[in-house]
């Protein structure tokens, strides 16, 4: 499989838990620059691919015809937590294009900061598909649907046109035949493409760039900036999209996908990484993002304090008993 052990935890001494998975870091020439274990290890891109899923939109002009707001471009990239400020702003999307949250077809779940948060739901809450962390995408799926007059029921099959024109719009972002996608169904319905990691890391070194991308640069531009001025939008309270990207100070364009994956773009470098953990453990995915941020050279002391409560270290118990530790086990090789 050539997965190799980024994060171990022991417990007393003694190993407990080895988390296993991959890198890779690559460059706006699509130039392999470090990996650990194997680069092109493929994997559902999940809610990673949201940013480049917007694309045929942008390049269609759509949030200049429908006066779409950077936070409302924002929220198309989002896995959002549920929030007042999120549900507010998918519901001012769907109003500028005319629709209701019905048209949505990503379903209902209850939106994550209650978990989040620790804390239980009010008994008389009602919920609807906008608090689902995906509604922002859909909004904006439904917003080119509505720019193209295409059909909206059927928005999410993989045969609309919609999805066709992202499936291509992917391609290109990423450097790959649109014909080789391995394609499965996401937790929101949708379509979703398995990618070799330094594909997606590619796509997010170009997303990063910006303006400086000959092809997409001015979608680029838009979509990086609303994610980097609006983190909070992009994920939520507590969320560590939130957290990279604020400690990135602009610089950084991060996000996470469900199950063990997470790409971080650097606009100054542009240079990005992308890691798979097998195993989708959370904690083991973030200390290992981290240590990727500190064995690339991107942290400064401040950035360090502010990352502190995501990387590896030691584990604590509810008496507050140091009982563990959590340690990266990899060094990413020079390509």
């Amino acid at each position: 499989m050539n997965l190799v052990p980024l994060i171990q935890l022991n417990r007393g001494g003694t190993l407990e838990c080895l988390h296993f998975g991959a890198i890779a870091v690559v460059n706006t020439q699509d130039r392999l620059l470090a990996h650990s274990g194997d680069a092109d290890w493929l994997t559902f891109s999940r809610s990673t691919l949201k940013a480049l899923q917007a694309l045929p939109f942008m390049q269609a002009d759509g949030p200049k015809q429908f006066g779409f707001s950077q936070e409302q471009i924002a929220l198309m990239c989002a896995s959002h937590s549920g929030e007042e400020q999120h549900i507010s702003q998918v519901q001012g999307m769907l109003d500028k294009t005319g629709l209701t949250y019905k048209a949505l077809r990503c379903g209902c779940h209850v939106p994550r900061f209650y978990s989040l948060l620790d804390i239980a739901p009010p008994p008389d809450a009602v919920f609807d598909d906008r608090h689902n962390n995906c509604s922002g995408k859909h909004a904006g799926f439904l917003a080119y649907c509505v720019q193209h007059g295409l059909s909206l029921d059927d928005y999410i099959d993989p045969m609309h046109p919609l999805q066709q024109a992202i499936r291509l719009e992917v391609a290109r972002a990423v450097g790959m035949d649109a014909n080789d996608f391995k394609m499965g169904i996401d937790g929101c319905s949708a379509p979703n493409y398995a990618l070799p990691l330094s594909r997606l890391a590619y796509g997010y070194a170009r997303l990063a760039s910006g303006m400086r991308d000959a092809e997409f640069g001015d979608s680029f531009h838009a979509l990086g900036q609303a994610m980097t001025a609006h983190p909070d939008l992009v994920s939520g309270t507590g969320r560590n999209d939130l957290a990279f990207m604020r400690a990135g100070r602009a610089d950084w364009v991060s996000k996470v996908g469900a199950d063990g994956v997470q790409v971080l773009g650097s606009k100054s470098r542009g240079e990005a990484f992308a890691i798979k953990i097998i195993d989708a453990n959370k904690d083991a995915l973030f200390a290992a993002s981290v240590e990727v941020l500190e064995q690339l050279g991107w942290l400064d002391d401040a950035q360090r304090e502010e990352l502190k409560p995501w990387r590896a270290q030691p584990i604590v118990n509810v008496r507050g008993l140091t009982v563990g530790e959590r340690l990266p086990v990899f060094k990413l090789q020079t390509a």
